[in-house]
């Protein structure tokens, strides 16, 4: 439905805001409406401690992913001499927090993750096209 759309929207805007600040507002005037009150509005405050008491638990699930690639790798995560992470949830503090926090090292803020994201999606396209 059209509110659907309106709140995941402004979901993903605050998700987007609180990887900056420290609380953003919410406000979705006439999200629906009751016959008996009239029109209803959402307004409400996020922090980002809300935020990120909401997305550990999908964080964490990462965990056995990490610990699965170094396995497979062989690796341990000292012999890792650079982390980068690419893709908009990187930016989020506690997803940075989560990595720093498994592998014992603080992740490169060198690079861009959209642009990584992009970069790879071009090599890939080339690959394809044979380009490559």
């Amino acid at each position: 439905t059209t509110a659907m759309t309106r709140i995941r929207e402004a979901a993903e805007k605050a998700k987007i805001e609180l990887s900056t600040i420290m609380e953003t507002d919410i406000n979705l005037p006439f999200i629906s409406h009751d016959p008996t009150n009239g029109a209803k509005n959402l307004e409400m405050r996020m922090t980002r401690a809300k935020l990120e008491d909401l997305v550990n638990p999908i964080i964490e699930k990462c965990k056995p992913s990490i610990e699965k690639a170094l396995a497979d790798a062989k690796i341990t995560p000292q012999e890792i001499n650079k982390i980068v992470m690419v893709g908009g949830p990187t930016r989020i503090p506690a997803v940075k927090k989560f990595v720093e926090s498994v592998l014992g090292k603080e992740p490169e803020t060198g690079v861009d993750p959209m642009e990584a994201v992009a970069f790879g999606a071009a090599i890939q396209a080339g690959i394809i096209s044979g380009d490559v």
